[in-house]
Protein backbone atom coordinates (compact mmCIF):
# COMPACT_ATOMS: atom_id res chain seq x y z
CA UNK A 1 0.00 0.00 0.00
CA UNK A 2 1.24 3.53 -1.13
CA UNK A 3 2.04 6.23 1.82
CA UNK A 4 -1.17 8.30 1.90
CA UNK A 5 -2.46 11.37 3.77
CA UNK A 6 -5.54 12.81 5.33
CA UNK A 7 -6.73 16.33 5.70
CA UNK A 8 -7.74 17.40 9.52
CA UNK A 9 -10.91 19.42 10.34
CA UNK A 10 -9.99 23.41 10.71
CA UNK A 11 -9.33 22.71 14.03
CA UNK A 12 -6.88 20.51 13.91
CA UNK A 13 -3.59 22.86 13.59
CA UNK A 14 -5.42 25.50 16.26
CA UNK A 15 -4.58 23.01 19.02
CA UNK A 16 -1.00 22.60 17.79
CA UNK A 17 0.21 26.07 17.35
CA UNK A 18 3.82 26.89 18.83
CA UNK A 19 4.37 31.11 20.45
CA UNK A 20 5.87 32.59 17.08
CA UNK A 21 8.57 35.16 17.43
CA UNK A 22 9.75 34.60 21.30
CA UNK A 23 13.77 33.82 20.23
CA UNK A 24 15.94 35.95 18.50
CA UNK A 25 19.33 35.47 17.18
CA UNK A 26 21.05 36.17 20.77
CA UNK A 27 18.84 33.56 22.30
CA UNK A 28 19.38 30.85 19.46
CA UNK A 29 22.75 31.49 19.60
CA UNK A 30 22.23 30.75 23.47
CA UNK A 31 20.25 27.68 22.53
CA UNK A 32 22.62 25.84 20.02
CA UNK A 33 25.91 26.54 22.69
CA UNK A 34 23.57 25.21 26.11
CA UNK A 35 23.06 21.95 23.64
CA UNK A 36 26.67 21.12 23.88
CA UNK A 37 28.47 23.33 26.62
CA UNK A 38 28.13 20.10 29.12
CA UNK A 39 30.34 18.50 26.88
CA UNK A 40 33.55 20.78 27.62
CA UNK A 41 33.38 19.90 30.98
CA UNK A 42 33.72 15.87 31.03
CA UNK A 43 33.18 13.28 28.68
CA UNK A 44 35.21 13.99 25.44
CA UNK A 45 38.41 13.08 27.58
CA UNK A 46 37.69 9.42 27.42
CA UNK A 47 39.09 9.97 24.29
CA UNK A 48 42.76 10.16 24.96
CA UNK A 49 41.79 6.68 25.93
CA UNK A 50 40.73 5.48 22.46
CA UNK A 51 43.39 7.68 20.60
CA UNK A 52 45.75 9.59 22.33
CA UNK A 53 46.57 13.23 22.47
CA UNK A 54 47.19 13.16 18.61
CA UNK A 55 44.64 10.59 17.98
CA UNK A 56 41.65 12.70 19.64
CA UNK A 57 42.92 15.95 18.45
CA UNK A 58 42.62 14.89 14.72
CA UNK A 59 39.38 13.17 15.33
CA UNK A 60 37.80 16.45 17.28
CA UNK A 61 39.31 18.52 13.87
CA UNK A 62 37.74 16.04 11.93
CA UNK A 63 34.46 16.36 13.54
CA UNK A 64 34.17 19.52 14.33
CA UNK A 65 35.07 20.09 10.12
CA UNK A 66 32.07 17.27 9.90
CA UNK A 67 29.99 19.95 12.18
CA UNK A 68 30.44 23.26 10.29
CA UNK A 69 29.71 22.00 7.17
CA UNK A 70 26.49 20.34 8.39
CA UNK A 71 25.15 23.52 10.17
CA UNK A 72 26.21 25.25 7.33
CA UNK A 73 23.70 23.19 5.17
CA UNK A 74 21.59 23.30 7.52
CA UNK A 75 20.94 27.17 7.62
CA UNK A 76 20.46 27.05 4.19
CA UNK A 77 17.86 24.53 4.65
CA UNK A 78 16.35 26.12 7.74
CA UNK A 79 15.75 29.59 5.83
CA UNK A 80 14.20 27.22 3.18
CA UNK A 81 11.80 25.81 5.65
CA UNK A 82 11.29 27.49 9.03
CA UNK A 83 9.21 24.83 10.89
CA UNK A 84 9.51 23.20 13.76
CA UNK A 85 9.92 19.90 11.75
CA UNK A 86 14.06 20.66 11.56
CA UNK A 87 15.67 17.61 9.67
CA UNK A 88 12.34 15.66 9.47
CA UNK A 89 10.92 18.24 7.46
CA UNK A 90 13.76 18.59 5.64
CA UNK A 91 14.39 14.79 4.79
CA UNK A 92 10.64 15.12 4.14
CA UNK A 93 10.64 17.21 1.41
CA UNK A 94 14.00 15.54 -0.52
CA UNK A 95 13.87 11.83 0.28
CA UNK A 96 9.74 11.34 1.07
CA UNK A 97 8.21 9.84 3.82
CA UNK A 98 10.28 7.72 4.76
CA UNK A 99 13.56 9.80 4.77
CA UNK A 100 11.33 12.05 7.21
CA UNK A 101 10.05 9.41 9.10
CA UNK A 102 13.85 7.70 9.80
CA UNK A 103 15.41 11.20 10.35
CA UNK A 104 13.57 12.78 13.01
CA UNK A 105 13.02 9.19 14.64
CA UNK A 106 17.15 9.25 14.92
CA UNK A 107 16.57 12.98 16.43
CA UNK A 108 13.98 11.49 18.73
CA UNK A 109 16.44 9.06 20.18
CA UNK A 110 19.35 10.87 20.72
CA UNK A 111 17.33 14.05 22.27
CA UNK A 112 15.30 11.64 24.55
CA UNK A 113 18.38 9.22 25.45
CA UNK A 114 20.70 12.44 26.09
CA UNK A 115 18.96 14.18 28.67
CA UNK A 116 18.09 10.80 30.45
CA UNK A 117 21.99 10.29 30.86
CA UNK A 118 23.48 13.91 31.88
CA UNK A 119 20.68 13.19 34.68
CA UNK A 120 23.02 10.50 35.94
CA UNK A 121 25.65 13.10 35.80
CA UNK A 122 24.28 16.03 37.18
CA UNK A 123 23.14 13.29 40.01
CA UNK A 124 26.67 12.51 40.38
CA UNK A 125 28.04 16.02 40.68
CA UNK A 126 25.65 16.65 43.02
CA UNK A 127 26.96 14.46 45.15
CA UNK A 128 30.04 15.21 44.97
CA UNK A 129 29.74 18.51 45.68
CA UNK A 130 27.72 17.93 48.92
CA UNK A 131 24.66 19.73 47.83
CA UNK A 132 21.67 19.78 49.96
CA UNK A 133 22.65 16.41 51.77
CA UNK A 134 21.35 14.57 48.51
CA UNK A 135 23.32 11.68 46.96
CA UNK A 136 23.00 10.53 43.31
CA UNK A 137 19.93 8.39 43.03
CA UNK A 138 15.65 8.80 41.80
CA UNK A 139 15.27 12.12 44.08
CA UNK A 140 18.04 14.08 42.34
CA UNK A 141 16.52 12.53 38.43
CA UNK A 142 13.04 13.45 39.30
CA UNK A 143 14.02 16.87 40.75
CA UNK A 144 16.24 17.50 37.40
CA UNK A 145 12.83 16.51 35.11
CA UNK A 146 10.40 17.72 37.52
CA UNK A 147 11.76 21.20 37.73
CA UNK A 148 13.32 22.24 34.15
CA UNK A 149 10.30 20.52 32.11
CA UNK A 150 8.34 22.46 34.51
CA UNK A 151 10.41 25.74 33.51
CA UNK A 152 9.49 24.62 29.42
CA UNK A 153 5.81 24.53 30.23
CA UNK A 154 5.84 28.08 31.66
CA UNK A 155 6.81 29.34 28.31
CA UNK A 156 9.36 29.56 25.72
CA UNK A 157 10.69 32.77 26.14
CA UNK A 158 11.36 32.39 29.80
CA UNK A 159 12.53 29.22 28.90
CA UNK A 160 15.41 30.25 26.47
CA UNK A 161 15.96 33.15 28.56
CA UNK A 162 16.77 30.96 31.88
CA UNK A 163 18.81 28.55 29.65
CA UNK A 164 20.97 31.58 28.18
CA UNK A 165 21.75 32.88 31.51
CA UNK A 166 23.24 29.66 32.70
CA UNK A 167 24.94 28.69 29.68
CA UNK A 168 26.60 31.90 29.74
CA UNK A 169 27.99 31.13 33.19
CA UNK A 170 28.94 28.19 31.79
CA UNK A 171 31.01 29.60 29.32
CA UNK A 172 32.55 31.87 31.54
CA UNK A 173 34.02 29.31 33.67
CA UNK A 174 35.47 27.45 30.79
CA UNK A 175 37.18 30.81 29.68
CA UNK A 176 38.62 31.19 33.32
CA UNK A 177 39.53 27.88 33.54
CA UNK A 178 41.49 27.48 30.55
CA UNK A 179 43.30 31.12 31.70
CA UNK A 180 44.70 29.11 34.76
CA UNK A 181 45.24 25.92 33.44
CA UNK A 182 47.69 27.43 30.69
CA UNK A 183 49.68 28.95 33.51
CA UNK A 184 51.48 25.22 34.35
CA UNK A 185 50.99 24.18 30.06
CA UNK A 186 53.75 21.56 30.03
CA UNK A 187 53.89 20.41 26.19
CA UNK A 188 56.01 17.32 27.26
CA UNK A 189 52.46 16.22 29.38
CA UNK A 190 50.40 15.49 25.84
CA UNK A 191 52.45 12.85 24.71
CA UNK A 192 52.83 10.79 28.11
CA UNK A 193 50.30 8.06 27.58
CA UNK A 194 52.60 4.63 27.23
CA UNK A 195 52.86 3.69 23.31
CA UNK A 196 51.21 0.32 22.44
CA UNK A 197 54.00 -0.99 19.81
CA UNK A 198 51.56 -3.46 18.40
CA UNK A 199 49.40 -0.76 17.04
CA UNK A 200 49.71 0.14 12.99
CA UNK A 201 51.19 3.13 13.12
CA UNK A 202 51.39 3.82 16.82
CA UNK A 203 53.86 6.36 18.02
CA UNK A 204 53.73 9.24 21.09
CA UNK A 205 51.22 11.43 19.68
CA UNK A 206 49.37 8.12 18.17
CA UNK A 207 49.69 5.40 21.17
CA UNK A 208 47.28 3.12 20.34
CA UNK A 209 47.85 3.43 16.34
CA UNK A 210 46.13 5.05 13.36
CA UNK A 211 42.39 2.65 14.29
CA UNK A 212 42.83 5.06 17.34
CA UNK A 213 41.95 8.21 15.32
CA UNK A 214 38.60 6.65 14.58
CA UNK A 215 37.94 4.88 17.73
CA UNK A 216 38.36 8.67 19.20
CA UNK A 217 35.23 10.59 16.42
CA UNK A 218 32.99 9.50 18.76
CA UNK A 219 34.81 11.79 21.55
CA UNK A 220 35.53 13.93 19.55
CA UNK A 221 32.10 14.93 18.90
CA UNK A 222 31.01 15.43 22.32
CA UNK A 223 32.48 19.29 21.35
CA UNK A 224 30.08 19.92 19.35
CA UNK A 225 27.06 17.07 19.59
CA UNK A 226 23.49 18.99 19.82
CA UNK A 227 24.26 22.16 18.01
CA UNK A 228 22.50 20.78 14.69
CA UNK A 229 19.13 20.99 16.62
CA UNK A 230 19.25 25.03 16.62
CA UNK A 231 16.48 24.67 13.55
CA UNK A 232 14.40 23.32 16.14
CA UNK A 233 13.51 26.68 17.21
CA UNK A 234 12.50 28.15 13.65
CA UNK A 235 9.17 27.88 14.05
CA UNK A 236 9.31 30.36 17.81
CA UNK A 237 11.91 32.41 16.20
CA UNK A 238 11.67 35.71 15.31
CA UNK A 239 12.85 36.70 11.42
CA UNK A 240 14.02 32.52 10.98
CA UNK A 241 14.98 33.19 7.82
CA UNK A 242 17.81 35.81 9.05
CA UNK A 243 18.14 34.39 12.33
CA UNK A 244 18.40 30.93 11.88
CA UNK A 245 21.56 31.19 9.55
CA UNK A 246 23.52 33.52 12.02
CA UNK A 247 22.39 31.88 15.30
CA UNK A 248 23.50 28.47 13.62
CA UNK A 249 27.24 30.21 12.57
CA UNK A 250 27.64 31.96 16.02
CA UNK A 251 26.98 29.01 17.65
CA UNK A 252 29.47 26.84 16.16
CA UNK A 253 31.93 29.27 16.29
CA UNK A 254 31.81 29.70 19.84
CA UNK A 255 31.57 26.16 20.34
CA UNK A 256 35.12 25.33 18.36
CA UNK A 257 37.30 28.03 20.32
CA UNK A 258 35.53 26.61 23.33
CA UNK A 259 36.53 23.01 22.35
CA UNK A 260 40.44 24.42 21.26
CA UNK A 261 40.86 25.77 24.63
CA UNK A 262 39.29 23.22 26.68
CA UNK A 263 41.31 20.64 24.76
CA UNK A 264 44.87 21.85 25.27
CA UNK A 265 44.58 23.35 28.75
CA UNK A 266 43.33 20.09 30.09
CA UNK A 267 45.93 17.98 28.73
CA UNK A 268 48.65 20.72 28.89
CA UNK A 269 47.97 21.13 32.42
CA UNK A 270 48.32 17.53 34.13
CA UNK A 271 49.17 15.54 31.04
CA UNK A 272 46.65 13.06 29.18
CA UNK A 273 47.48 10.15 31.24
CA UNK A 274 45.96 12.06 34.30
CA UNK A 275 42.57 13.24 33.22
CA UNK A 276 41.80 10.42 30.35
CA UNK A 277 39.88 8.46 32.84
CA UNK A 278 38.39 11.38 34.86
CA UNK A 279 35.19 12.12 35.47
CA UNK A 280 35.90 15.76 36.21
CA UNK A 281 38.94 16.49 33.83
CA UNK A 282 39.00 19.91 34.17
CA UNK A 283 39.19 19.79 37.98
CA UNK A 284 41.76 17.15 38.01
CA UNK A 285 43.69 19.28 35.74
CA UNK A 286 43.60 22.69 37.97
CA UNK A 287 44.68 20.84 41.26
CA UNK A 288 46.53 17.61 40.40
CA UNK A 289 47.24 15.59 42.98
CA UNK A 290 46.30 18.48 45.39
CA UNK A 291 43.46 18.96 47.34
CA UNK A 292 40.36 21.04 46.18
CA UNK A 293 41.34 24.74 45.67
CA UNK A 294 38.90 27.61 45.33
CA UNK A 295 39.10 27.89 41.30
CA UNK A 296 38.85 24.16 41.12
CA UNK A 297 35.24 24.09 43.27
CA UNK A 298 34.00 26.99 41.25
CA UNK A 299 34.83 25.15 38.01
CA UNK A 300 32.88 21.91 40.06
CA UNK A 301 29.54 24.30 40.41
CA UNK A 302 30.83 25.79 36.66
CA UNK A 303 30.73 22.24 35.53
CA UNK A 304 27.45 21.57 37.06
CA UNK A 305 25.97 24.45 35.40
CA UNK A 306 26.90 22.79 32.03
CA UNK A 307 25.28 19.70 32.59
CA UNK A 308 21.60 21.82 33.00
CA UNK A 309 22.25 24.01 30.40
CA UNK A 310 22.61 21.14 28.25
CA UNK A 311 19.91 18.97 30.20
CA UNK A 312 17.43 21.94 29.99
CA UNK A 313 17.77 22.79 26.13
CA UNK A 314 18.01 18.83 25.05
CA UNK A 315 14.62 18.85 26.68
CA UNK A 316 13.40 21.52 24.89
CA UNK A 317 14.74 20.12 21.58
CA UNK A 318 13.22 16.71 21.94
CA UNK A 319 9.69 17.92 22.98
CA UNK A 320 10.11 20.14 19.29
CA UNK A 321 10.88 17.28 17.31
CA UNK A 322 8.35 14.88 19.02
CA UNK A 323 5.36 17.85 18.41
CA UNK A 324 6.33 18.52 14.55
CA UNK A 325 6.32 14.83 13.85
CA UNK A 326 3.25 13.69 16.43
CA UNK A 327 1.53 17.08 14.43
CA UNK A 328 2.04 15.23 10.75
CA UNK A 329 0.37 12.57 11.96
CA UNK A 330 4.12 9.81 12.21
CA UNK A 331 3.38 9.65 15.85
CA UNK A 332 0.62 9.49 18.24
CA UNK A 333 -1.02 13.09 17.24
CA UNK A 334 -2.21 13.64 20.96
CA UNK A 335 1.16 14.37 21.52
CA UNK A 336 1.49 17.47 19.60
CA UNK A 337 -1.38 19.44 21.55
CA UNK A 338 -0.04 22.53 23.11
CA UNK A 339 -1.22 24.55 26.01
CA UNK A 340 -2.76 27.71 26.58
CA UNK A 341 1.16 29.23 26.70
CA UNK A 342 1.37 27.79 23.30
CA UNK A 343 3.89 25.18 24.86
CA UNK A 344 3.67 21.68 23.59
CA UNK A 345 3.21 19.92 26.91
CA UNK A 346 2.86 16.28 26.34
CA UNK A 347 5.78 16.61 23.96
CA UNK A 348 7.81 17.65 27.42
CA UNK A 349 6.02 15.44 29.87
CA UNK A 350 5.89 11.98 28.47
CA UNK A 351 9.12 12.15 27.35
CA UNK A 352 10.47 13.61 30.41
CA UNK A 353 8.81 10.27 31.94
CA UNK A 354 10.86 8.49 29.52
CA UNK A 355 13.79 9.89 30.20
CA UNK A 356 13.46 9.62 34.04
CA UNK A 357 12.75 5.90 34.31
CA UNK A 358 15.74 5.24 32.09
CA UNK A 359 17.81 7.00 34.14
CA UNK A 360 16.71 5.36 37.57
CA UNK A 361 16.45 1.97 36.52
CA UNK A 362 19.64 1.92 34.18
CA UNK A 363 21.84 4.30 35.89
CA UNK A 364 24.67 3.56 32.76
CA UNK A 365 25.06 7.02 31.43
CA UNK A 366 27.70 6.42 29.17
CA UNK A 367 25.84 3.79 27.72
CA UNK A 368 22.87 6.01 27.12
CA UNK A 369 25.25 8.91 25.93
CA UNK A 370 26.32 6.30 23.31
CA UNK A 371 23.24 5.13 22.11
CA UNK A 372 22.46 9.16 21.65
CA UNK A 373 25.56 9.33 19.76
CA UNK A 374 24.38 7.02 17.78
CA UNK A 375 20.74 8.53 16.49
CA UNK A 376 22.95 11.75 16.16
CA UNK A 377 25.39 10.40 13.35
CA UNK A 378 22.19 8.64 11.26
CA UNK A 379 20.50 11.92 11.13
CA UNK A 380 23.42 13.95 10.42
CA UNK A 381 23.85 11.65 7.31
CA UNK A 382 20.42 11.52 6.29
CA UNK A 383 20.29 15.58 6.82
CA UNK A 384 23.78 16.39 4.58
CA UNK A 385 21.88 13.76 1.99
CA UNK A 386 19.01 15.79 2.08
CA UNK A 387 20.90 19.21 1.61
CA UNK A 388 22.96 17.35 -1.43
CA UNK A 389 19.44 15.83 -3.06
CA UNK A 390 16.98 19.22 -2.75
CA UNK A 391 20.72 21.19 -4.76
CA UNK A 392 20.63 18.74 -7.27
CA UNK A 393 16.94 17.79 -7.79
CA UNK A 394 15.51 21.75 -7.16
CA UNK A 395 18.21 24.21 -8.26
CA UNK A 396 16.23 26.98 -8.63
CA UNK A 397 14.22 26.55 -5.40
CA UNK A 398 14.16 29.82 -3.48
CA UNK A 399 17.06 30.18 -1.13
CA UNK A 400 17.11 33.18 1.27
CA UNK A 401 20.43 31.96 2.65
CA UNK A 402 23.58 29.76 0.73
CA UNK A 403 26.05 27.86 2.15
CA UNK A 404 29.23 28.03 1.34
CA UNK A 405 30.62 25.70 -0.76
CA UNK A 406 27.53 24.84 -1.47
CA UNK A 407 27.22 20.44 -2.37
CA UNK A 408 30.90 20.06 -1.59
CA UNK A 409 30.16 21.46 1.87
CA UNK A 410 27.39 19.10 2.70
CA UNK A 411 29.15 16.12 1.01
CA UNK A 412 32.03 16.20 3.22
CA UNK A 413 29.63 15.98 6.15
CA UNK A 414 27.35 12.77 4.59
CA UNK A 415 30.84 11.42 4.11
CA UNK A 416 32.13 12.38 7.55
CA UNK A 417 28.90 11.17 9.04
CA UNK A 418 29.18 7.89 8.15
CA UNK A 419 32.67 7.30 9.41
CA UNK A 420 31.17 8.41 12.60
CA UNK A 421 28.60 6.41 12.60
CA UNK A 422 30.88 3.38 11.96
CA UNK A 423 33.07 4.77 14.60
CA UNK A 424 30.37 3.82 17.30
CA UNK A 425 30.23 -0.07 16.76
CA UNK A 426 34.27 0.71 17.58
CA UNK A 427 33.55 2.15 20.99
CA UNK A 428 30.35 0.32 22.03
CA UNK A 429 28.48 -2.29 19.87
CA UNK A 430 25.85 -2.92 22.74
CA UNK A 431 24.72 0.57 22.47
CA UNK A 432 24.53 0.44 18.41
CA UNK A 433 22.53 -2.34 18.80
CA UNK A 434 20.28 -1.26 21.23
CA UNK A 435 20.06 2.32 19.41
CA UNK A 436 19.11 -0.59 15.84
CA UNK A 437 16.26 -1.98 18.03
CA UNK A 438 14.73 1.04 18.97
CA UNK A 439 14.79 1.65 15.50
CA UNK A 440 13.00 -1.20 14.05
CA UNK A 441 10.24 -1.05 16.60
CA UNK A 442 9.30 2.75 15.04
CA UNK A 443 9.99 1.49 11.86
CA UNK A 444 7.67 -1.26 12.51
CA UNK A 445 4.84 1.23 13.68
CA UNK A 446 5.80 3.28 10.39
CA UNK A 447 5.25 0.56 8.17
CA UNK A 448 2.31 -0.69 9.24
CA UNK A 449 0.24 2.20 10.71
CA UNK A 450 1.02 5.61 10.72
CA UNK A 451 2.22 6.16 7.19
CA UNK A 452 -1.28 5.66 6.64
CA UNK A 453 -2.92 8.29 8.42
CA UNK A 454 -0.29 11.77 7.77
CA UNK A 455 -1.69 15.04 7.98
CA UNK A 456 -1.62 16.82 4.69
CA UNK A 457 -2.03 20.06 6.35
CA UNK A 458 0.53 20.05 8.70
CA UNK A 459 3.57 22.77 7.21
CA UNK A 460 6.20 20.47 6.68
CA UNK A 461 3.81 17.62 4.84
CA UNK A 462 2.71 21.06 2.82
CA UNK A 463 6.01 22.26 1.97
CA UNK A 464 6.46 18.34 0.62
CA UNK A 465 3.55 18.27 -1.69
CA UNK A 466 3.93 21.54 -2.73
CA UNK A 467 7.05 20.02 -4.10
CA UNK A 468 5.58 17.22 -5.52
CA UNK A 469 2.98 19.43 -7.54
CA UNK A 470 5.40 21.31 -9.09
CA UNK A 471 7.05 18.54 -10.37
CA UNK A 472 3.47 17.33 -12.05
CA UNK A 473 3.28 20.66 -13.73
CA UNK A 474 6.71 20.32 -15.03
CA UNK A 475 6.52 16.90 -16.31
CA UNK A 476 2.87 18.09 -18.72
Amino acid sequence: MSDSTTTEDADYLGRRTLRRGSAGWLLLTGLGVAYVVSGDFSGWNIGLSQGGFGGLAIATLLMGVMYACLVFSLAELSAILPTAGGGYGFARRALGTWGGFLTGTAILIEYILAPAAISLFIGDYVESLHLFGLTAGWPVYLACFVIFIGIHLWGVGEALRFSLVVTAFAVAALLIFAVAAFTEFDAGGLTDIPVDTSAFGSNSWLPFGLLGIWSAFPFGMWFFLGVEGVPLAAEEAKDPVRSMPRALSLSMGVLALLALLTFFATTGAQGSAAVREAGNPLVVALQGDGGPTPLSRFVNYAGLAGLVASFFSLIYAGSRQLFALSRAGYLPRFLSLTSRRKVPYPGLLIPGAIGFTLAAVSGDGGRMLNVAVFGATISYALMALSHLVLRRREPSLARPYRTPGGMITSGVAFVLALFALVATFLVDKEAAFIALGVYAVAVAYFAFYSRHRLVAAAPEEEFAALAAAEAELAAD
